[in-house]
């Protein structure tokens, strides 16, 4: 069985992000980058199910610049076998991705696509869906448990929906997104990093893949939310419902 993973490069999540002074992007300088944390969730969630399995090889996959080597290396020091990165400079919406990703995965043909539900610095939660219309197979979003019997042809997945927790099961090959609650991605050991640095990193480029990988989206300008005012702490229902009414006129 073969599990492909895809990682983005993403600013890590405690860096404080600054917008630079163009408006057109965030400020780079002094920010320390990782694997998008949604994405770490699904490698891991990979690692378990070779774990339990036995026979499975996972594929980690990058799209980025030559710096995306970085994460890859991480990818494979927590547990993926080996690595792919198609290098593109420019930046890219969810649906050049989803094409990227799917030439990727009509080359490798996996059983599986395991990927995070959204990535921390765009939060656009698309990608995922669009790579699974794009290749006319099935899907399972939002995922907290996720059960592969060893013999079965169809993953068993638990999501949450607006109404609660919904059970679906997916006939294979299928792509899967992970959410929060699925696990918790495993420390690096140094043995790991180690062991990364002799696994195999395949480099690539869109052209290669005969992707048009031209975005037609882009962003026109990024602004800082405005600062929250301080909170006010009432001393009753009724205080707090004249406050409502009188004050933030909201009812």
């Amino acid at each position: 069985m073969k599990i492909l993973v895809p990682l983005k490069r993403v600013p890590d999540y405690d860096t404080k992000i600054r917008v630079n002074a163009a408006g057109s992007g965030i400020e780079t300088d002094g920010v320390k980058y990782s694997i998008n944390p949604f994405d770490a969730i699904a490698l891991e969630e990979a690692i378990r199910l070779r774990e339990g399995l036995g026979d499975v090889e996972i594929v980690a996959v990058s799209i980025g610049t030559e710096e995306c080597q970085e994460q890859l290396r991480a990818g494979m020091a927590m547990g993926a076998d080996r690595a792919l990165l198609v290098r593109h400079d420019a930046s890219l919406d969810s649906l050049a991705v989803a094409k990227i990703l799917a030439a990727v995965y009509r080359r490798e043909q996996p059983n599986l696509v395991l990927m995070g539900k959204q990535a921390i610095d765009d939060d656009a939660n698309q990608a995922g869906q669009m790579l699974a219309a794009l290749l006319g197979i099935g899907q399972a979003t939002f995922i907290s448990k996720l059960e592969l019997p060893k013999d079965a042809k169809q993953v068993v997945c638990c999501r949450e929906t607006d109404a609660g927790l919904e059970t679906v099961s997916v006939q294979l090959p299928a792509v899967i997104t992970a959410d929060l609650r699925l696990n918790e991605p495993r420390y690096v050991t140094a043995l790991g990093i180690m062991k990364a640095k002799k696994k195999p990193l395949e480099e690539m480029t869109t052209a290669d893949l005969g992707v048009d990988a031209t975005s037609r989206t882009r962003v026109l300008s990024l602004r800082m939310a405005p600062q929250r005012k301080a909170g006010v702490r009432v001393k009753s229902v009724d205080e707090l419902l004249q406050k409502l009414r009188e004050e933030a006129r909201v009812i």
